[in-house]
């Protein structure tokens, strides 16, 4: 097909409604000379006469005719795919495919939120993948990520999606009955700790506290060390040592009395998490509907600001 021909074709599917030059210019919004000279242009392609114009009345020749039967239901239906195009644009649907690289950060950002998201748009499919690696969204058909701050690339929109979280440093009850309570963030190198590291060459990370403006950053004296925040609070409920997580995390277990929460006037927040995508991209219909629900007030600036390990 010729690239004039959609637009040619489109003129002379309006002057055949018309049968009028004057009234298939008004409806397109053009001037009736532009659209003279594309039906002159698609006849000279086509090898036939469509029309029949004099200065009076226009109308179909037996071959306008047979292209306008042949030419309509293919026109309704480019015409409805580009409307259904447009309502989709505006009306959740489709596969919604998000990626992070803990299943902490589903816990706090999505899981609050998925039921009600499914429910409010059923003809979404969300579909969340947990990859520990960095991924980049653009080659791995991912709509958007959630992560801290620190590892969203520079170039992508990012909206915040959680509050500041609190940490923990927790033991269990047995554990805690065998050894002092720590008082002070030093104590901890007297105990067993479960260390966590990131990535599995990375260094351990280091457990920062904070109280009343003093900051101390302690190497915990690993026993265990794990890679994910599940592992760790297993490790700590088990007895292990000590383990330092998100509040988030630990609460239900705090609560269950499984385990025990300690230096709690030490403990620091860490910046929360971001929802984010590709700055180049219009986001869908899906994404925007679930920015509006993990969408978070901006934080404060009064917390402590420490490098989230999770």
């Amino acid at each position: 097909m010729h690239r004039s021909d959609f637009s040619d074709l489109n003129t002379f599917l309006a002057i055949a409604d018309h049968l009028s030059f004057r009234g298939a210019a008004a409806h397109l919004g053009l001037t009736s000379s532009a659209l003279s000279h594309s039906i002159r242009q698609l006849e000279e392609r086509l090898g036939v006469r469509l029309l029949h114009r004099t200065t009076r009345s226009v109308s179909l020749t037996d071959s306008g005719i047979r292209l306008l039967e042949r030419l309509r239901p293919g026109m309704e239906q480019i015409s409805s795919a580009l409307e259904e195009l447009k309502d989709q644009q505006h009306r959740p649907s489709g596969r919604l495919r998000i990626y992070t690289h803990t299943d902490l950060i589903l816990r706090i950002v999505i899981a609050p939120i998925w039921e009600r998201f499914v429910s409010s748009h059923p003809e979404v499919r969300l579909e969340l993948c947990v990859e520990p690696a960095p991924i980049d969204l653009a080659s791995t058909g991912f709509d958007a990520g959630v992560a801290q701050r620190s590892r969203i690339p520079a170039e992508a929109i990012a909206i915040r999606a959680s509050h500041p979280i609190q940490i923990a440093v927790v033991g269990s009850r047995g554990y805690l009955a065998k050894r002092p309570v720590p008082r002070r963030p030093d104590d901890v190198a007297s105990h067993r700790c479960v260390a966590f590291r990131f990535s599995r060459d990375g260094e351990l990370h280091r457990w920062v506290f904070e109280r009343k403006g003093r900051k101390r950053i302690v190497s915990p004296p690993a026993v265990v060390t794990v890679n994910s925040p599940d592992a760790a609070l297993q490790a700590a409920v088990d007895g292990i040592g000590l383990a330092y997580l998100t509040e988030d995390l630990v609460r239900p277990f705090l609560k269950a009395g499984k385990l025990v929460q300690v230096l709690k006037e030490w403990s620091p927040s860490i910046e929360g998490y971001h929802l984010y995508y590709q700055s180049r991209r219009q986001p869908s219909a899906a994404l925007r509907a679930l920015i509006d629900m993990v969408r978070a007030p901006k934080a404060s600036s009064d917390h402590t600001s420490v490098k989230n390990p999770f």
